[in-house]
């Protein structure tokens, strides 16, 4: 295929793949009221616990409701449609790729969009204890209007950032399957990982809720011992599969 033939069969991937984002995007804005009804649980909580003035979701400007729903609607529509528009990039490129790429690519794919989803599934499930941790250093006297832009960013967020913590393992046994790191190096390293896996997971939560840090880390750091054994048996599958030569053992990277 020409360059011009590349280039209108990227146009048309990108045209497909837009028209599926803005079909999911309106799809997505009919069930924003239970999108927010669920993402504002914890505020209910408060307010039950603390009394019903003490804890609001508060919209600012006349558009600010309409703003969120919208902002709402284009996370989820987003997610919604990706099989489509992950299939137009998988599509478009997979032409260029030998089978074992494609090979590797699929099992990347197959772990980490499940990686994914359980990250925000667990940033969803930190989310109330966050809430209700901090609306406990609110005096007696005051009261907690959560401004609904601001707290969608912090859920929004949280979520993102916890599931793309979640999917980084991947990218270890990706970087293994590669030949730039072996499994050994990997797993020497968990001295490092465990620290990092700790000081995201106390930057992502509240410095009081140490409960929700450690199940984090907990989480972060078993991921990561999985990918280094991942990566410690492909590596013995790759040294049985390479041909001995002249008696000398294949040194390991």
């Amino acid at each position: 295929m020409s360059l011009g033939g590349h280039l209108v069969e990227l146009r048309k991937r990108l045209m497909i793949a837009a028209l599926a984002v803005v079909l999911g995007m309106v799809g997505a804005f009919l069930f924003t009221d239970a999108v927010i009804y669920l993402i504002t649980e914890p505020i209910r909580a408060v307010a039950q616990s603390r009394g019903d003035n003490f804890a609001v979701l508060n919209f600012e400007t006349i558009t600010s409701g309409f703003d969120l729903r919208m902002r709402i609607a284009f996370a989820i529509g987003i997610l919604a449609s990706a099989p489509i528009w992950l299939w137009q990039i998988w599509a478009f490129i997979m032409p260029g790729l030998s089978r074992r790429e494609i090979r590797y690519t699929i099992g990347f794919l197959s772990a980490a969009i499940p990686l994914f989803f359980a990250g925000c599934a667990s940033g969803l499930a930190i989310v109330p204890h966050i809430v209700e941790l901090m609306a406990q250093f609110v005096p007696e006297q005051g009261a907690q209007f959560y401004t609904a832009s601001f707290y969608y960013d912090f859920v929004f967020k949280l979520l993102v950032v916890v599931g793309v913590a979640y999917v980084l393992p991947v990218f270890l046994v990706a970087l293994n399957l590669a030949g730039i790191v072996s499994g050994r190096g990997i797993l020497r390293g968990w001295r490092i990982a465990i620290l990092i896996a700790t000081l995201f997971s106390a930057l992502a939560t509240p410095a009081a809720d140490v409960v929700s840090m450690l199940l984090l880390a907990g989480v972060l750091s078993t991921l990561f011992f999985a990918a280094a054994g991942l990566s410690l048996i492909l590596d013995r599958r790759k040294a049985k599969a390479l041909p001995v030569a002249s008696g000398v053992p294949a040194v390991e990277a």
